[in-house]
């Protein structure tokens, strides 16, 4: 494939949905418009341009608008998925992977989609009830860490997810050009209770490091709805063991017994020393929803999230000096304390008429936020340095109209809205002596600190040409700004940096097309600006092991998405075929590099001159269409993602031109077949599959199967899911069933062992 300046892509696009064949069937129209109570328990049911969503609550995406959009519901998880974190729902959805290294992973679980690969977590948005959970005040990792909160929402809270590929909504900001998610999470109808235990074992085997890490998990919930109010209450503690992350190394002889010789990710021969970063996490969750109708058409509601989290990052040496005692080089250990409060308040107006609004605020406040470090070698520790993220947070803005012109007879629907979305990042360092435990705030070292504010204004039409045309066209106006900035090498010197802004206009548009009964042909093209995070811009960082180099004067990312999809309704099944391209200018990258002589990895972020991907994407979701109770999800997804122009290198100029994108297979693959027995006896089988990827953007990384590359894999999940009666279930599952050994920079998972047992009122 080639890409298209955008008037021409749409054009071609148009032209070629005459060559696929694909569907779904139009939706039934509404008699009389629902009160909120209603369309808390209505199903959403097919409409023309839109995947099946089924669920009992309404998603906060825009289904009406005629591109990519898959979902699974609470009864598919349960059934299906070993699910121990939220994001753990996401396994086998098309195109889309989650760099989960344990069970509670709170630092690096990030989302990968279609282009976007597992070190840029700023190109996709994961929202729950549309309150945001991503993190955009950084991207990725470096010397802090921006994955989206997972952790405020819990599998057992899900009523569904959904998830939309790609820029095409004018209601989100560029962030969302790899995917939105959104988690719709329980709000009961009548009392509810439930309550679930769980509990994981992963046999480890790597290097010198031979151990058994456990997980324990237990989660209770209550909830009802009483006249116009309702509530939910969720409470969740995770305490789980994970295996060792990092690994110390040297290319030179090692004096002493224990090293264990191997590779490199580039091929040198070298000798793994010690064990890093094996932490041992304890996390409480806490969610309370409530929710008034003040009138049969508006509803206000207000939740209130809390994460607390006491993780220790722990060392093992596997070198033995000449008398017998541990060789700690290059080793560490750590101790986090994290305390993270979230709000929501909105107010929404249902009537289904000529006009419709909503408000809603939230606000994500760090309240504590403490990472100690020893300095390598340092075990165990008599100094430590201590980040200090307190005051850093976000908060966001959000009003919206619908009006539906009642001579349009509901052919004509118009969406706009205002946005604000603000960050803001303050991490002070300072050095602590004795013990790497406690409260002492120490004696100032550095400081980072940062504001960015994002102002949008967005307006979408749809609009039901005919009885078998939709088109939706709209736009979002955008002004960024940046100021109040600062990095503090030292304590009294720093560097405040000039405020800056800038404004972009995106446009948005889709059309599909009923070609037959049950084959609808569907195109979409977007474009996105992602502006750089508070991070990127201003937080230098530099501890013992990492250092993250800043620079203020980047340029926003800006790209132009597009997509042509044949869909084929197949009663019980629906099959879906999508052509996928992106054009991406000044990439944002973080890269980090092994400096050997400063003993630590160097991150640089920096712009990229311009990524391609061109891709293709095949998925079938079917329900008792090949066998009477067999249910079965497939994708497989093929990329070509290619560095075209970069002015900037690694090793020599030139050397990432004609590159593939770190961390983005050609292939990947998902199959997820789950079987029912009878009313007690369910069996799932599920496999994962990405294809070769390179972490470096000249691809220097040649050996993916090491500490620091990153690998193939081929895995296999299983599940066995027993229904004792209506209230209870007991389920025994095993992730990565063949034991397969892969590489994200850290080692994922070996196999295993799940068992939980649930009780539902």
């Amino acid at each position: 494939m080639f890409f298209l300046k955008p008037p021409q892509a749409l054009t071609a696009l148009c032209a070629a949905m005459a060559c696929a064949s694909w569907a779904q069937a139009p939706q039934p129209a509404l008699d009389m418009p629902p009160t909120v109570a209603a369309l808390d328990t209505e199903a959403p049911t097919r409409e023309l341009g839109v995947v099946t969503v089924s669920g009992s609550r309404p998603t906060s995406l825009p289904t009406h608008i005629p591109t990519t959009t898959e979902g699974v519901t609470r009864q598919d998880i349960e059934r299906s998925v070993n699910a121990t974190d939220s994001e753990d729902a996401l396994k086998y959805f098309p195109s889309l992977l989650v760099r989960k290294r344990y069970i509670g992973d709170y630092n690096h679980a990030i989302l990968s989609s279609r282009a976007s690969g597992t070190g840029n977590s700023a190109r996709s948005a994961v929202y729950a009830d549309g309150i945001l959970l991503s993190n955009f005040l950084g991207n990725g990792i470096g010397g802090l860490s921006f994955p989206p909160r997972w952790g405020l929402v819990t599998p057992e809270e899900i009523e569904r997810v959904d998830v939309m590929y790609g820029p095409f909504s004018a209601a989100y900001p560029g962030n969302s050009v790899g995917a939105v998610v959104d988690y719709v999470t329980r709000m009961p109808t009548t009392f509810e209770a439930h309550g679930k235990v769980g509990y994981v074992a992963q046999p480890f085997d790597l290097y010198g490091t031979h151990a058994t890490y456990h997980a324990k998990q237990a989660s209770v919930s209550l909830g009802d709805r009483a006249g116009d109010w309702a509530w939910w209450l969720n409470v969740n503690r995770t305490d789980s063991e994970g295996q060792p992350l990092t690994f110390a190394n040297t290319t030179k002889a090692v004096a002493g017994t224990g090293a264990v010789p191997g590779f490199n990710n580039a091929g040198q021969p070298w000798f793994i020393t010690g064990a890093g970063t094996q932490y041992d996490t304890v996390q409480d969750h806490l969610k309370l929803k409530l929710a008034y109708d003040l009138s049969p058409t508006l509803r206000a509601s207000y939740v209130f999230g809390v994460w607390r989290n006491e993780a220790d990052g722990n060392a093992q040496s596997y070198v033995r000096k000449a008398d017998g005692t541990p060789d700690w080089s290059g080793l560490n250990v750590t101790r986090e304390e994290l305390l993270h409060t979230m709000h929501g308040l909105s107010l929404k107006s249902r009537t289904r008429g000529e006009w419709d609004w909503e408000a809603s605020a939230s606000l994500y406040d760090y309240k504590r936020d403490d990472k100690r470090q020893s300095a390598a070698g340092d075990v165990p520790p008599s100094t430590s340095t201590l980040a200090d993220g307190r005051g850093t947070g976000w908060n966001t803005l959000a009003l919206k109209g619908t009006w539906r012109p009642p001579q349009a007879e509901g052919r004509h629907v118009v969406e706009f809205g205002f946005q604000q979305d603000q960050y803001q990042l303050r991490y002070q360092s300072t050095s602590v002596a004795g013990s790497i435990a406690g409260d002492g705030r120490g004696t100032p070292t550095s400081r980072v600190q940062g504001d960015t504010r994002l102002r949008s204004l967005w307006a979408q039409d749809t609009w039901q040409l005919a009885e078998d045309w939709k088109t939706v066209l709209g736009g979002r106006a955008e002004r960024w700004e940046a100021d109040n900035g600062q990095t503090n090498f030292t304590a009294s010197s720093g560097s405040p940096w000039p405020a800056r802004h800038e404004t972009d206009f995106s446009p948005k548009a889709a059309l599909s097309w009923q070609w037959l009964p049950a084959t609808l042909l569907k195109a979409s093209l977007g474009r996105a600006v992602r502006y750089p995070t508070v991070n990127e811009l201003y937080g230098a960082t530099s501890t013992t092991d990492s250092q993250f180099i800043n620079d203020p004067s980047l340029r926003p990312e800006k790209s132009w998405t597009a997509e042509l999809s044949a869909e084929q309704d197949l009663g019980p099944a629906l099959a879906r075929l999508t052509l996928f391209a992106e054009d991406t200018r000044d990439a944002l990258y973080t890269q980090t590099t092994a400096d050997a002589a400063a003993g630590k990895n160097i991150s640089r972020v920096q712009n990229v001159g311009r990524v391609a991907t061109r891709g293709v994407e095949a998925a079938l979701n079917a329900n008792g269409w090949l066998l009477k109770g067999l249910d079965l999800w497939a994708s497989v997804t093929y990329a070509d993602s290619t560095i075209k122009e970069n002015a900037g290198f690694v090793n020599d100029p030139g050397d990432t031109i004609g590159k593939r994108q770190p961390n983005i297979p050609r292939v990947r693959a998902t199959l997820l077949a789950s079987y029912q027995w009878d009313e007690h006896w369910t069996t799932s089988l599920g496999v994962r599959h990405s294809g070769r990827q390179f972490r470096t953007l000249n691809n220097a990384d040649i050996n993916g199967f090491t500490y620091m590359g990153v690998s193939k894999f081929t895995v296999a999940d299983l599940r066995v899911l027993y229904r004792i009666d209506k209230r209870w279930s007991a389920a025994f599952g095993v992730d990565n069933l063949n034991n397969y050994t892969y590489w994200n920079f850290h080692p994922y998972p070996q196999r295993s062992y799940t068992a939980e047992l649930k009780f539902d009122l």
